[in-house]
């Protein structure tokens, strides 16, 4: 394809959803460059049991943090999709779409079209849910989402639903329902036992079709700019590939930043201490970076647990905190195996009770320290830098101590683990907090959406300043939603595409022109 109308760039989340809609609206050729390579020979990717051993493997960026002060000074391992599909080749295969208020605070600061009602539809048009169509599910899209039911189920993970509805959660069958608090099953995307990337999913449907170019190991080193507009990019051979219309950055929330300021957009005073010539002076590339966080809450079996199924994470409780937040602010999962940080050990046999922030208050940042293609980054969470982030893991431990000794889980508990039975005073506790909380995987807001200064993209995901370029990921988010992001990356994708090719995302009608 010698100049294609659109270069995708991240064949991940949103980007193989992003091109696959672009395709069906007949919008432009598709240029898609990927830097990693094919997973049809890696098992582990397709087994939903497999995915902690890919860390660190051919298939993962491996970054890590700078040291975080607050949480002993420990550096944190954050696994990003080095493979067609992306980091969704890697996660634990939740597919929840956010509670309404997530989306209704992204319109509310500015980001019109961006709502619960906006966004419903294009969940809903990517969706087969296996339960069928209905007022807030979809059929006969991409996706298939499925619930992982009791019957198919670890039984601690049956256990974990019956302690929260005895200790006074709220049930809840359907998570992607009319809410997401309460206590219930995992919706995801799993079928027949085998996990669905968006690769998988969306894209290797369509490969060969006109119009459709992927090209592997493709590394993008920076972005072309001319006269106030991007139009194309350079790979780190030093190929230039030019598109007729746009370029997207789909390259997640830490190397879609990275491209912008190794490309001289960015913060000009920081671009020009670590040698890269400022292109255009934007100030919030790379900040506003939040992740959720969460740690374990481990006991030891009483007899021997089945072996791991499904995602080893088949229940889920979604509830509020002592703060009042409008959207659930505590995560609190079964894992039907030990999950801890690397800090600690414990039995084999045992399962976890994992609490975790899904609102963080804290911010930090992805900082260029050098102007060479793939030059080191600064990743700086700033986790825990906000004492309210503290406050409500000690919460969300106190939740999954109550939960555990719930008589539900009677059969199956021999004695806790972690944080251990005599960690009890408030010293002890913010001991082990800034010891055992670690990522949830969900690095998000480096490029944020909005109006105001620090925004980097606008509502429809055009970047403030230069023409032909526009970023739809996970960096897109100016607040993280208050759930496993998945889902919400792809309706990110698919809507974006909706914006470029003013072909509806849920129904394909055609929209006013753009």
């Amino acid at each position: 394809m010698s100049r294609p109308d659109y270069i995708v760039v991240g064949s991940g989340s949103a980007g193989s959803v992003l091109a696959r809609r672009l395709l069906d609206a007949e919008a432009g050729s598709v240029l898609v460059l990927e830097a990693g390579g094919s997973h049809d020979d890696n098992p582990a990717v397709h087994d939903p049991t497999a995915w902690p051993s890919l860390w660190g493997t051919e298939v993962d960026w491996a970054y890590r943090t700078v040291p975080q002060v607050h949480t002993a000074d420990r550096v944190h391992d954050w696994p990003r999709g080095r493979v067609l599909g992306g980091t969704s080749c890697l996660n634990a295969m939740q597919y929840i779409r956010g509670h309404r208020a997530d989306f209704d605070a992204w319109a509310a600061a500015g980001n019109t079209g961006w709502g619960h009602d906006d966004v419903l539809p294009v969940f809903m048009g990517l969706e087969d849910h296996h339960e069928g169509a209905s007022a807030l599910h979809g059929a006969g899209g991409p996706m298939h989402v499925s619930i992982l039911r009791d019957r198919d189920a670890n039984p601690t993970s049956t256990a974990f639903v019956e302690a929260c509805v005895e200790v006074g959660y709220l049930r809840n069958d359907d998570i992607n329902g009319a809410t997401t608090e309460g206590a219930g099953w995992n919706p995801t995307s799993i079928r027949d036992g085998v996990r669905q990337d968006t690769w998988t999913t969306f894209l290797a449907p369509v490969v060969g079709r006109p119009g459709l170019e992927v090209r592997t190991g493709a590394r993008v080193a920076r972005l072309l700019v001319e006269r106030g507009r991007v139009t194309g990019v350079e790979l780190d051979d030093g190929e230039r590939l030019h598109a007729e219309r746009e370029v997207v950055l789909c390259a997640g929330a830490i190397d879609s930043p990275r491209l912008l300021l190794q490309s001289g957009i960015g913060p000009a005073d920081e671009l020009r201490a670590v040698g890269v010539d400022p292109v255009h002076d934007l100030p919030g590339v790379g900040r506003n970076l939040h992740d959720h966080l969460l740690l374990g809450v481990v006991y030891e079996a009483t007899e021997p647990l089945p072996a791991g199924r499904n995602n080893l994470s088949e229940s889920v409780l979604f509830t509020t905190s002592t703060r009042g937040t409008p959207a659930p602010d505590i995560q609190v999962a079964l894992v039907h195996v030990p999950f801890h940080s690397p800090e600690f050990t414990a039995p084999a046999n045992s399962y976890t009770i994992a609490p975790g922030i899904v609102a963080p208050q804290s911010r930090g940042s992805v900082r260029l320290l050098d102007a060479g293609p793939g030059g080191a980054l600064a990743i700086d969470p700033n986790y825990l830098g906000e004492e309210a982030d503290v406050e409500g893991l000690l919460e969300g431990i106190a939740m999954s101590r109550e939960i555990g000794e719930a008589h539900a889980f009677d059969r199956w508990r021999r004695r806790e683990v972690l944080p251990g039975p005599d960690v009890t005073s408030s010293a002890a506790l913010c001991d082990f907090v800034a010891r055992a909380a670690s990522t949830y995987y969900h690095p998000a807001g480096t490029c944020a959406m909005g109006t105001g200064d620090d925004a980097v993209v606008d509502p429809e995901l055009r970047l403030h300043g230069l023409d032909g370029l526009r970023v739809a990921d996970a960096s897109v988010m100016p607040t993280m939603v208050s759930v496993n992001p998945n889902a919400t990356i792809t309706m990110i994708g698919a809507k974006a595409a909706a914006l470029i090719s003013g072909v509806a995302a849920s129904s394909g009608q055609r929209l006013a022109a753009r």
